[in-house]
């Protein structure tokens, strides 16, 4: 055999070696990609996602499109080949498989964590358009999980009101943690409560609660890192009542980033005329009670897949703008935002043509 023909042979394969070595090769690395974006003045698999009964409602225009990203899953191990393509992938990330599913969490308890990510944003995106539009929300602090085996275990349950702890009225839910660390452990302290089903009944009456218990619960040492506090095992929360029906129609989705345009697109409903101008604005962000817009993961893969519908605009949280910046799709304008204001202004700029009063994202924020 001539000697170059040799050559070639051996060095078809080793690379064919090499291959196989990167296919059986697992990585501990998962994948980030641009997901579906669905606009939320518009219908999603045959229905709209955005229903509302008992209020008059406006026709709307244009997009106020959320965006997601596609993972792999935590059962799932990369091979170095897929490892290695994904690094090279302009519209891909490649990230440690820690990153996304921290401390061994299972595909299972990450699912549930989205879900509950996702009905909490739901919430708050609803409170966060009507406070916007002066339209009063009834807000009251709950006990949210309960730690099982933990001292709360039994005596307080998921969904009960929390309107005192030691005679102190509770007005937000980090108070309630507050109350209770004044303790030192193995000394009782008493919730003042309405019960979970009481609360229920009231709201299906269209009443308000009268009937309240006095709960005792012995304090328990925390196991966490830190100093050692006084604990009971709840996490508490909040629950509102809305005066009108309002109902996101929106399946296979998690976590917490939808937010920013579930409140926007609520906000277009319910007033006149159309916010966006027939403009195609995509976006993303979390958003509390209060409008307060905060950051989310993977704006890379979000402003991509955003653009590839065909977006404009794209609402950015002040906190990703440096990152979403250093790489922004071509003709995808940037719109940093921190508060649901900030965005209804920029979509005001929109609608009127001044692009050139919309704030920018720039590589230092």
């Amino acid at each position: 055999m001539p000697r170059r023909t040799a050559t070639m042979l051996a060095s078809t394969l080793v690379l064919i070696a090499l291959l196989c070595a990167g296919v059986l090769i697992r990585v501990p690395y998962a994948e980030m990609s641009p997901g579906p974006t669905v606009n939320t003045l518009g219908e999603h698999d045959g229905e709209p996602v955005l229903q509302i009964a008992g209020r008059k409602t406006y026709p709307t225009d244009g997009h106020l499109n959320m965006t997601t990203v596609r993972v792999t899953s935590a059962d799932y191990r990369m091979n170095l080949v897929e490892a290695v393509y994904g690094w090279l992938a302009h519209d891909d990330k490649v990230v440690p498989h820690d990153t996304l599913y921290p401390d061994g969490k299972t595909e299972e308890q990450s699912t549930q964590e989205n879900a509950e990510e996702f009905s909490q944003s739901q919430e708050s995106a609803k409170v966060a358009a009507l406070e916007a539009l002066h339209i009063p929300v009834r807000s009251w602090v709950i006990v949210s999980t309960v730690v099982k085996g933990s001292p709360a275990e039994g005596k307080l349950h998921a969904g009960d009101v929390i309107k005192a702890v030691d005679g102190t009225a509770v007005k937000e839910p980090g108070d309630v943690a507050k109350l209770v660390t004044r303790h030192k452990p193995g000394q009782d302290v008493v919730f003042t409560i309405v019960p979970a089903k009481e609360q229920a009944a009231a709201e299906k009456a269209n009443r308000t609660a009268t009937t309240t218990q006095k709960v005792t619960i012995t304090t328990a040492k925390s196991d966490d890192s830190g100093a050692r506090r006084a604990v009971v095992g709840i996490s508490a929360g909040t629950d509102h009542t809305f005066p009108f029906s309002i109902d996101i129609k929106l399946a296979d989705v998690g976590g917490p980033s939808a937010g920013l345009m579930f409140a926007l697109g609520i906000y277009d409903k319910l007033t006149p005329g159309s916010l966006t101008g027939g403009a195609f604005v995509a976006g993303t962000g979390t958003i509390d009670d209060d409008g307060k817009v905060g950051p989310i993961g993977g704006i890379e893969m979000k402003t991509v897949g955003a653009r590839s519908k065909g977006a404009r605009y794209f609402l950015t949280p002040a906190d990703n703008c440096a990152a979403a910046a250093k790489d922004t799709p071509g003709g995808l304008r940037l719109v940093k935002v921190s508060t649901i204001d900030d965005a209804l202004d920029a979509l005001k700029d929109i609608r009127s043509g001044d692009t050139d009063a919309l704030p920018k994202c720039t590589t230092k924020g």
